[in-house]
């Protein structure tokens, strides 16, 4: 895949639609990489959008080491759009991609045009669950693990790529082809250490500052999800994060998990197209 280079690092990248089309950005979870978009990309192209999906910092074939705050990954997302001299795109995530989106439409916002997260509601939202609500901490047990040095690298990189499979609700999603780039791309300890540390500055270095998100916003939610409430997703979770007068529009996909636009990629594609094309 191409290489992205940007004031804060070079980035593997794929890169396709028109030049001149709206820029959307499609950033992937953990542990995952850009081709988790790859249901998306071929549809969002064809409607004429200029679509760029990274690997994020950490990943495999982009720059390591650095800051894994989670505004500084924001910042990266912003570094991208400059690079490729765009003022503004409509910001996508899935996961931890959405803790980015979410981020930088908070600290970014005159950057953002539209926002769709993906299975993950605004940090700020799960912390507050996480907190609070003794069911989410038992499910979020994994991010209290990942605290740990040296040993949650040795786990992922021995578990990958079935924890994807394994933590799918629809699990013939997935076979061994379309899990092999993952699993080489946390083959060793080294590999999952940049993903990792993602949990590790989350937790050291929360994101403060920014306002409330004031771009039209679309949360798409697989309802089997296994590690994350829908009521983190409830309008009243949401205040938390949204400017006055901003609602979230909520699109539920049935028969699917936390994987979701792999789970259910023509139900993904379809919402976000239809939300793009109207909103």
């Amino acid at each position: 895949m191409p290489t992205l280079s940007t004031t804060r690092g070079d980035f593997e990248v794929i890169l396709e639609g028109p030049a001149d089309g709206p820029l959307i950005v499609l950033l992937h979870g953990f542990p995952e990489l850009s081709i988790s978009w790859r249901h998306q990309i071929p549809a969002l192209t064809a409607a004429g959008f200029r679509v760029l999906a990274p690997n994020q910092r950490g990943y495999d074939g982009s720059v390591r080491g650095g800051s894994y705050a989670t505004a500084d990954l924001a910042r990266d997302v912003i570094s991208m759009l400059d690079a490729l001299g765009s003022e503004r795109a409509t910001i996508v995530g899935h996961d931890w991609g959405g803790g980015v989106a979410w981020t930088t439409a908070r600290l970014f916002g005159d950057r953002v045009e539209r926002l769709i997260a993906l299975n993950c509601p605004p940090p700020e939202v799960l912390s507050h669950e996480v907190l609070t609500n003794p069911a989410q901490f038992a499910k979020s047990w994994y991010m209290f693990f990942f605290q740990i040095p040296r040993l949650p690298e040795f786990f992922v990189s021995r578990k990958m790529p079935w924890m994807i499979r394994g933590g799918s609700y629809k699990r013939d999603a997935w076979n061994a082809d379309n899990l092999a780039p993952y699993g080489q791309a946390f083959a060793t300890p080294e590999d999952a250490r940049g993903p990792i540390d993602w949990y590790r500055a989350a937790m050291r270095h929360p994101v403060r500052g920014g306002k409330p998100v004031s771009a039209p916003t679309l949360i798409i939610w697989g309802i089997e999800d296994s590690f994350l409430s829908m009521a983190m997703i409830s309008p009243q979770s949401l205040r938390r994060a949204l400017s006055y007068g901003n609602e979230a529009d909520v699109a539920l996909i049935e028969g699917a998990g936390h994987f979701v636009q792999n789970e259910a990629p023509e139900k993904v594609t379809a919402a976000m197209l239809g939300w793009l094309t109207t909103a």
